[in-house]
Order: structure tokens, then C-alpha cells, then sequence
């Protein structure tokens, strides 16, 4: 066993003359793992300990209850540190960031990048210097963070890179090419999105915007309040921000349907010279409410079941059709709650039943779409005029 488990790993040495205690590294892919194995004075596997180094502990992290079964079963300690290398190997190739040190070149050659490139432009490095995160400014002096992942062959692999940006960031990476040209290629990516970005902002800034709550620079949709639960959602194309976007108008069906004709009757006006929100005012022949004029809160109305505004992501977007009701509701707490009452009835994907707020004998019908989740229309409905 002595000559195998030597000639097998030359670096893990005994350190007592009885072989009960064993220190040094073993050696997966390339990389050097320091450990240590305590073994009985009868030399069991099933009362041994075995100490590791912080980056092999990491490693097996999730893998101990194998380690420990494999130290129970295996027949000796060959057998064991053959078996703790599988387990090593397959953890290896799960966590991709598990690599050995790059070479002095890695290091000498990021340097000369950076440099080139300009260490201003610099926002965070890693203490492995692995990750990066670059900035970069649009035309309309919008802060853009470019993070990038260098592999331990940089520059002869290409790195993975990551942006806020509502379109893929292709950029071909050969051998020859650097941080400064992906850099530059970032630039003129972000140039060509300024104006989708403009449209964007006008919007967030005189609008009230109902989602997303928190918009990124790669969300293209808003939800946009006209007034109180009725609002309009709009899906602005990255390449070409000021044409008429896909749009649904959201709400019950009597306010919702003016605004429906007016839509259908004016969209061919639409001036793709002017922005998005001039042309959705002319469109629509309303103005929106702004944070100039109103409170969000006016248009933040609780769901009429689970009295919440926001039930995980989601906001109430399902409103009975009745007038004199009008209250809005999840469309996951309307589904659920009429399909648990007992007078209720599903005919295929339609789900009849009372409006859950006013209790008005009346018949709501709710089409659900398994496939996209969508509630439409009926007495309970969630929108009106999508186009």
C-alpha cells in the first residue's frame, strides 16, 4: 500500500514511523492541495480525520457527506485519496471559477492593457485579478459598467462579458485582441442605444412609471399610469426607439376602451421625428400624470384579496368591470380566488365567478392563458387594446 499511495502522490508524506499521520498535498488538474490524514493507532479509515487547506474545504463544500461515506467504505487509504480525487475532479469541472493561478505572463499582459487602456476607466478588480469592471460614459454622459471575466489563458481565450444593456453584447474576440478594443466596442454599442435610453428616461421622469419598479439601462417595458387603475404598457425597440412600440392598454373595460378607439383612429399619426411621449399624448389625446402633478400613490391601489400592492414582482393589473366597483386585483389572487369559491365554475380556461369586492351578482369571466399567465377580458379584466 506505502508504495503505491507514494507513487500515486509523492507529495502526502507519513510523519511518524507507525504511518498513522500523513501531511502534504495531493494533486488534481494541475493544482496542489494541501491536507492532512489522522489514522488510528489500527489504521481504520472509519475513525480517520482528515484536515484541508481553506481552498480544498471550499471545494468539497457540498460534497462532505460523500467524503465522509467514501472514508467509511473504502478499503485503505490508497483507495480513499483515489476516490477524494474523482470527488475533487467532478467538483472542479461544476465550479468553473475553481482554476489554477494563471501564469506571470496573465498578470504582466493585463497590466500593459490596463495601461493602454487607462486604469481611470478602472471601477473594481478582484483580489484574484480575474474580474473586472470598466466604465464607460454614453453620449448623453449616462455611466454605463462593463464586467468582464478573464480567463487564466488571456488573452489567447476570450473572456465572458457582462453589461446592462437591453441588446447582446457581440464583440468577436481573437488572440490579438485587447481590454481597449473591447472597451471601444462597448462605446459605440452604448452611442447606439443613446437615444433608446432618452426616450426611456423622458419617460421615467415625467411619467409615473408602475413597472418595473426599479427600470434597468436593459429594461425596454413601462407600465405607465393614465389614471386610477388604468394605465398603459409599452415595449420600446432598443434599435429603434421613437417608432410606435407594442402597446396595451390596461384596466377596465369602460375606461379602457375610449382610449382604445382613440388609439386605433390615431396611430397613423404617429411622428417618429418627435419622442415617444408626445407622440403616446397626441396618440391618446390625454396627458399622462406626472410626479409634477400627482402622487404615485394615487394610482398605487391595494389588491382587493390579499390587500397588498405588490405580491412578489407583480402589481394589480386585473380590475372589475363594474363602475361603481372598480377595484383592482392580482391576477395570481383573482385566478385563485374564484377558482376556490364554491359557486364558481371552469369551462376550458374560463373561470365564472362573483367579483370578489363588491359581491355583486354578477358573473365575471376570467380567460386564463397557461401558457404566458395572462388573465383577458371579461366583467374582471386586465386589459383592452393591445397592439
Amino acid at each position: 500500500m506505502e508504495s503505491s499511495l507514494i507513487k500515486e502522490n509523492p507529495l502526502l508524506l507519513p510523519l511518524n514511523k507507525d504511518r498513522t499521520v500523513y501531511d502534504g498535498f495531493i494533486t488534481v488538474q494541475e493544482t496542489d492541495f494541501r491536507m492532512r490524514v489522522l489514522l488510528p493507532p489500527d489504521r481504520q479509515l472509519k475513525q480517520a480525520k482528515l484536515h484541508c487547506c481553506w481552498q480544498l474545504k471550499h471545494l468539497l463544500r457540498g460534497y462532505e457527506h460523500i467524503v465522509k461515506q467514501r472514508l467509511q467504505h473504502s478499503a485503505d487509504l490508497v483507495g480513499f485519496i483515489l476516490e477524494l480525487k474523482t470527488i475533487l475532479e467532478v467538483a472542479l469541472k461544476g465550479r468553473p471559477d475553481s482554476r489554477s493561478i494563471p501564469p506571470p505572463q496573465y498578470y504582466t499582459q493585463l497590466i500593459s492593457e490596463m495601461e493602454a487602456l487607462g486604469w481611470d476607466r478602472l471601477l473594481f478588480i478582484d483580489t484574484e485579478f480575474r474580474t473586472l469592471r470598466l466604465k464607460a460614459d454614453d453620449s448623453s454622459g449616462r455611466q454605463h459598467i462593463l464586467t468582464v471575466k478573464l480567463k487564466s489563458k488571456h488573452p489567447a481565450e476570450a473572456p465572458e462579458c457582462s453589461a446592462d444593456l437591453p441588446v447582446p453584447l457581440a464583440f468577436t474576440w481573437t488572440p490579438q485582441s485587447t481590454l481597449g478594443q473591447l472597451h471601444h466596442h462597448f462605446l459605440l454599442l452604448l452611442d447606439s442605444l443613446a437615444e433608446f435610453w432618452d426616450v426611456l428616461d423622458e419617460l421615467d421622469s415625467k411619467t409615473w412609471v408602475l413597472e418595473p419598479e426599479k427600470p434597468g439601462r436593459a429594461d425596454t417595458m413601462r407600465r405607465i399610469a393614465i389614471g386610477s387603475n388604468v394605465s398603459i404598457k409599452v415595449e420600446v425597440d432598443p434599435r429603434h426607439p421613437k417608432m410606435l412600440p407594442e402597446s396595451c392598454l390596461l384596466g377596465a373595460d369602460h375606461a379602457v376602451m375610449p382610449l382604445r378607439k382613440k388609439l386605433n383612429a390615431n396611430m397613423h399619426s404617429w411622428n417618429p421625428d418627435s419622442s415617444v411621449l408626445h407622440n403616446l399624448r397626441d396618440v391618446l389625446e390625454i396627458e399622462f400624470p406626472s410626479p409634477a402633478t400627482h402622487e404615485k400613490s394615487s394610482f398605487s391601489v391595494e389588491c382587493g384579496i390579499c390587500y397588498s400592492y405588490r405580491l412578489e414582482a407583480a402589481i394589480p393589473d386585473q380590475v372589475c368591470n363594474d363602475p361603481r366597483c372598480g377595484q383592482p386585483f392580482h391576477q395570481a389572487c383573482l385566478y385563485e380566488w374564484l377558482r376556490g369559491l364554491p359557486s364558481s365554475r371552469q369551462s376550458f380556461n374560463i373561470v365564472f365567478g362573483e367579483c370578489p369586492y363588491c359581491s355583486k351578482v354578477m358573473w365575471p369571466t376570467v380567460h386564463l392563458q397557461y401558457s404566458s399567465s395572462v388573465l383577458h377580458n371579461g366583467l374582471v379584466s386586465p386589459a383592452s387594446g393591445c397592439s
